[in-house]
């Protein structure tokens, strides 16, 4: 076999090595960014408390919590609690929250509910850089929804470019908690009883009745073909409890 080809070859899998070496490291730094950014390791530590304190560049969202570390977030809109432009809890997120989720870097904020979509604006442009962030709204009702969902998810996953997704309801309790829910079955191994348990844990206390969406969860089965490796679970999928 000629020299230069065993030199090509050497040359090709050095690269190769690179290039997987790049795309971890990229995995682990958007992740841990997050991370150390938030200060929430766990799937049951806030962000943003419900009446939309605590890290205060993010003002303008509700009960916020880390779904998967740099890849997807949960939680309402302050609109009710809003110090300064308060209005019916059952809208969109306001134009504060919008702007703060561009700012840090948040590729897509999805709305849960169809209330009031029309008067949000679809497209933010953070403010510094070329930056912008789509809003958009799919309620994860059904099959087909919540696997547009899901598929947002994984390419989020699989971009490292890509920024965050915020996806909420109006309290961060129920629609946003049911879709979590399928997406830690989906890619952090949940079984069905364990996210049911998660639903319920994050509902701060509001979780009577609601037996239609403890079926949704218990019925769900995970898509083969979007499945991650551990070595990706490790990074992104958070402890259940921070207190356990």
């Amino acid at each position: 076999m000629p020299k230069f080809y065993n030199l090509y070859s050497l040359i090709i899998a050095a690269t190769l090595a690179f290039i997987c070496s790049h795309s971890l490291n990229a995995k682990d730094a958007r992740a841990e960014h997050y991370k150390n950014k938030y200060k929430a390791e766990c799937l049951n530590q806030k962000i943003t408390d419900n009446f939309g304190n605590g890290y205060d560049a993010l003002y303008g969202t509700r009960n916020m919590r880390p779904v998967l570390h740099g890849v997807v977030y949960r939680g309402g809109a302050n609109n009710f609690f809003h110090k300064t432009a308060k209005r019916d809890n059952r809208n969109p997120l306001p134009d504060e929250g919008l702007q703060h989720l561009a700012d840090d870097g948040f590729s897509t904020s999805v709305y849960l509910y169809p209330n009031n979509f029309d008067i949000a604006r679809k497209e933010i442009k953070a403010s510094k850089g070329d930056h912008k962030m789509k809003y958009i709204q799919n309620s994860g009702g059904s099959k087909p929804k919540l696997r547009n969902l899901l598929e947002m998810t994984k390419e989020v996953i699989d971009n490292h470019n890509y920024g965050p997704i915020y996806m909420h309801c109006w309290n961060g309790w129920h629609q946003s908690g049911y879709v979590s829910a399928a997406i830690l079955m989906q890619f952090c191994d949940y079984s069905n009883d364990k996210a049911v348990e998660y639903w319920i844990e994050n509902t701060d206390g509001a979780n009577k009745g609601y037996d239609h969406v403890k079926k949704k969860i218990m019925e769900f089965v995970p898509y083969d073909d979007l499945k991650i490796s551990k070595e990706i679970q490790k990074d992104i999928c958070p402890c259940m409890h921070a207190d356990k």
